[in-house]
């Protein structure tokens, strides 16, 4: 981070080390509201390329949780930027992220409701059936995120993109996921393109894809990045991103501290009980011994300890 800061101030002040075109104030940001996303760590991304692209109209296909949502409308805020984000979702789950109760859409709107109510959108339905809602060149930013097969995604994308004006960029989530049933990989090695592309390999995995001509400067960087720049894209915004997972397992860390010292209580308990039972126990010793039957049968218990003995 201070050689970042360095190269900011050198940049500043003309000197040889410019500030990389990827690393603007605010891929340093983080979002406001973590919850779980296997999305998490492209948050620094997601603030970097509403800076750069300043998209008047996005469309998610896939919100769940809203992280990557919620990333995009805080970065919009942040920057003063008047952004309407479409998040599409039938909230119920699938068979591959696993099906959920109504809990989840109603902490999304909630949030959308209290944080983001002039930028944030729900559609609560299948994406199919709420694509007649949006027209040709709608949207300057797509993320499909939706089901993960192959031929679920390619539906998805043939079905909205479309909607991308020229110079906006379409997003794929888990273009690196190869587990069975993960197809987004395909779907990404057909569409990619020297120059138009950018594949990041963390998180999953996220493709960013040019759609018609590359208007701003720093995403065409990106794109034409050479092998040498492309790793350290990569490296950095996979270490910023991971900042915000740590942020994000904080509050489970504490939820184990203390459950540990739950367990830590329970332990002290019991040892004071059986403390206490031993004093009990020494007490009542120490009574017997003291007793008249216990001198009286002195002569009786060393005979037996003598029998024990030739024994």
């Amino acid at each position: 981070m201070g050689q970042r800061m360095m190269a900011q101030t050198s940049a500043a002040t003309g000197g040889a080390n410019p500030v990389p075109a990827w690393l603007r104030p605010a891929s340093y940001w983080v979002p406001a509201h973590i919850v779980d996303s296997a999305w998490l760590t492209h948050g620094s991304f997601a603030a970097w390329l509403i800076d750069v692209l300043r998209p008047s109209d996005v469309i998610e296909l896939g919100t769940h949780n809203g992280f990557s949502c919620f990333a995009f409308a805080e970065a919009a805020k942040r920057l003063g930027h008047a952004i309407t984000i479409n998040a599409l979702d039938s909230w119920e789950g699938d068979d591959q992220a696993g099906f959920y109760g109504d809990s989840v859409y109603r902490s999304v709107l909630s949030i959308a409701e209290d944080d983001y109510a002039e930028s944030v959108v729900l559609h609560r339905g299948y994406f199919s059936q709420t694509r007649p809602a949006f027209v040709a060149a709608s949207a300057d930013l797509l993320h499909i995120d939706g089901r993960h097969g192959y031929e679920d995604a390619r539906e998805d994308y043939e079905q909205w993109r479309d909607t991308v004006r020229d110079g906006g960029v379409i997003l794929f989530h888990d273009i690196a996921e190869r587990r069975e049933g993960f197809g987004v990989w395909r779907l990404w090695e057909e569409l990619a393109e020297p120059g138009r592309s950018f594949a990041f390999e963390h998180g999953h995995g996220l493709g960013v894809l040019a759609v018609g001509d590359i208007v701003y400067e720093p995403l065409r960087a990106l794109f034409h990045a050479d092998a040498a720049t492309t790793e350290r894209i990569r490296a950095d915004f996979e270490h910023l991103g991971e900042v915000i997972a740590q942020l994000a397992r904080m509050p489970h860390l504490v939820a184990e501290v203390d459950s540990l010292h739950e367990v830590v209580g329970v332990l002290q308990a019991e040892r004071r009980r059986l403390g206490e039972e031993i004093t009990v126990r020494d007490a009542a010793i120490e009574s017997l011994k003291a007793s008249s039957s216990w001198r009286a049968t002195a002569p009786l218990r060393a005979v037996g300890r003598l029998l024990r003995g030739h024994r």
